[in-house]
């Protein structure tokens, strides 16, 4: 449609249109808000529920959000006729809806609660049809109701269109038909990456971010533990929201005094350890551009996108950078230096990240960051800003009354290039300000990359840097990333470095943040943060003086060295493989085994030498007469691989594993038994 300006009728008033895909959008941009709940602008449309009908003279009803405006038109929006049918549509979701609102996560922002009351519904006539279904709680990152489902398909869509993961999906027909990940199975069973996006457009409480609350408060009011908590720089543009205040208003002062009078004990900036990623993750990129190695590099802090990689594209493994996510370092820093300066054991020492993100909350989780000398995981706890924000009203902080207080030393000195860290490439113009200054050797004159800036959802920009070419490409939502990965396994297109966030507008449009799906938000928020950068004195990483002392004293061989290999580096596995799958091998124990045994016997275990392993153990089972209480299992992946042979003892995962350890962890749980 060009962009002349055509004029149609909306309850008799005169509104004029451009490019607007359909008439819910016209009336929308002329302050009409037609309700709905599958209508999204990023995402196809559907029209499932319904409640978008208006009355078009000559065509009589029609779902505004899939009929084109058209010159002339005559819409009525609210007539009788229309106010009933959207009546009756919502008492019949309601009739197929757990109606215990007052413990439902969306409790006064759930949609269909607002909607009900702005319809003046205030009995259901229609009998109750909902059969009570169980709760799924198995991810880490997401909670999924079925019983709140009301099937707009919006968590559908989103997962296909945006995320291209396709976790979720209608089952069934008609009257039974249902939302839920494939075959049944729970939602840490699938392919589902964390993003938390289901959850941000869903407008009821069918899919909401998992609520690790109580566990932190429990922290927080021990006495003998040493409470800190960072930051996300995402976060101080987008918490001031649920107080009143503006999106991008920058809010760390207000953030810090709040969590001290929580009763965290110190309060960092995650944009010190931004910094730090910078260090590690540009200097391996200069590595691999001019020494030779694998190219395109991908960013790595993501988790959603390296979940993502590790399920559909594991052949692009080895292009990852190998450097772990701001809140990765941050923890494995502050547990390697912070008992030394404030004079505590290790073990009493709790970390919490506040993030904008619900993949987080599986990374903090994942036992491959753990200290490989004593097992001590780097961060203990995340939390989502919505969760933080629960905190400060739980505690009886108001917050917009709240005087800033400073951040808390060692980790409180950041740049700008860590701040941006939250918007779409953000992540990308830091890694330039050091690499570009690295590789020329001389200081920047002017430090901002605007060519990677912008809410283009696949942006490409080219820098020649002394001679040398260096080509980047910056997008968000993970569909899009597998467009650019096609576009570089064929060929067509070229890049040296690519950065990849699965939200929309990168962490600043977050599952963990105050939901919006109003783009409008999003971009103030990135505004906020670049606003950030241009008032701090530092904006590059390598400007960060007390990082780099950080380097000096704790890490031997600096950046890239080993102490920062070990603690800031990691590696990926392939996840396309038979996970969950068991072959039974000795089982005479009946309904009830007293220890279960499972061997890894994939790929990267068998190499190892599994087979002699199960081997060994079968015979010891057989030689001692155990069968009856032992089970032995041959299990086809524990997602362990480089750690093989991979052996599981009732709940004990033993790693390297020779048939002896085994035949002493089955041994001493025998004896636990009292057999």
């Amino acid at each position: 449609m060009s962009d002349t300006a055509k004029t149609l009728k909306i309850n008799g008033i005169e509104v004029s249109f451009t490019d607007e895909r359909n008439v819910l959008e016209v009336a929308r941009k002329a302050g009409i808000d037609i309700p709905t709940f599958c209508y999204h602008s990023d995402l196809s449309i559907y029209g499932a529920c319904r409640l978008c009908l208006v009355d078009i003279k000559g065509l009589g009803i029609a779902a505004s959000c899939s009929t084109t405006p058209t010159a002339g038109m005559e819409i009525k929006t609210h007539t009788e006729e229309l106010r009933t049918m959207r009546r009756v549509a919502l008492e019949l979701m309601l009739a197929n809806h757990d109606q215990d609102c007052n413990t439902c996560p969306k409790n006064t922002r759930c949609k269909l609660q607002t909607l009900a009351r702005q319809h003046g519904i205030q009995e259901v006539r229609f009998k109750r049809t909902l059969v009570k279904r169980p709760i799924d709680r198995s991810s880490l990152s997401l909670v999924r109701d079925p019983n709140k489902c009301i099937l707009c398909g919006d968590c559908v869509r989103a997962c296909n269109e945006i995320q291209g993961v396709g976790a979720i999906g209608f089952a069934n027909r008609g009257a039974k038909s249902i939302v839920e990940p494939p075959f049944g199975k729970p939602l840490a069973d699938v392919e589902c990456v964390n993003c938390g996006l289901c959850a941000t457009v869903c407008p009821v409480g069918a899919l909401t971010v998992r609520d690790d609350v109580e566990d932190v408060w429990k922290v927080v009011n021990d006495p003998s533990k040493t409470v800190v908590v960072e930051i996300a720089p995402a976060v101080r543009v987008a918490i001031g929201e649920a107080f009143g205040g503006e999106p991008g208003a920058i809010e760390v002062g207000r953030i810090v005094t709040a969590l001290k009078l929580i009763g965290f004990d110190k309060v960092f900036d995650t944009s010190f350890s931004a910094d730090q990623t910078i260090f590690e993750e540009a200097t391996e990129f200069i590595n691999r551009k001019t020494k030779g190695g694998v190219l395109p590099q991908f960013t790595s802090c993501c988790p959603a996108w390296v979940k993502y990689a590790e399920h559909f594209l594991p052949d692009m493994l080895p292009n990852l950078s190998t450097a772990r996510s701001p809140m990765g370092m941050f923890g494995a820093t502050a547990k390697m230096i912070l008992p030394e300066l404030l004079g505590i054991e290790k073990k009493d020492l709790v970390t919490v990240a506040i993030m904008p993100c619900t993949a987080k909350k599986f990374e903090t989780k994942l036992p491959k960051f753990n200290d490989p000398h004593d097992g001590v995981a780097p961060n203990d706890f995340t939390l989502t800003v919505q969760e933080l924000i629960r905190m400060i009203q739980e505690a009886g902080v108001r917050f917009e009354e709240l005087q800033p207080e400073p951040l808390d030393p060692p980790f409180n000195v950041k740049t700008g290039g860590g701040v941006i860290f939250g918007t779409t490439g953000g992540v990308m113009e830091a890694a330039l300000r050091y690499a570009v200054e690295k590789i020329q050797g001389t200081p920047l004159t002017d430090f901002e990359f605007k060519g990677v800036r912008g809410e283009k959802q696949i942006k490409e920009a080219e820098f020649d840097v002394k001679g040398i070419k260096v080509s980047v490409c910056v997008l968000y939502g993970l569909a899009n990333a597998r467009k650019v990965v096609d576009w570089v396994r064929s060929g067509e297109k070229h890049y040296d470095f690519i950065e990849v966030m699965a939200c929309p507008h990168g962490c600043v449009g977050g599952a963990g943040q105050p939901v919006t799906n109003d783009w409008a938000v999003r971009r103030k928020r990135s505004d906020g943060l670049y606003k950030a950068d241009k008032m701090l004195q530092l904006h590059k990483s390598q400007e960060n003086q007390a990082l780099q002392d950080c380097y000096d004293k704790y890490f031997e061989g600096g950046v890239g060295g080993h102490t920062a290999h070990e603690l800031l580096h990691t590696t990926y596995q392939n996840r396309q493989r038979i996970h969950g799958l068991t072959m039974p091998i000795l089982d005479d124990t009946g309904s009830k085994a007293e220890v279960k045994v499972s061997v890894c016997v994939g790929t990267s275990c068998y190499r190892r030498g599994a087979q002699s392993v199960l081997k060994k153990i079968e015979d010891y089972i057989q030689g001692e007469g155990l069968g009856h209480l032992v089970k032995l299992e041959a299990a086809f992946c524990t997602e362990n691989c480089t750690k093989g042979p991979s052996v599981i003892v009732g709940a004990r995962e033993i790693f390297h594993a020779t048939a002896e350890l085994v035949i002493d962890e089955i041994k001493k749980q025998l004896v636990k038994v009292k057999i």
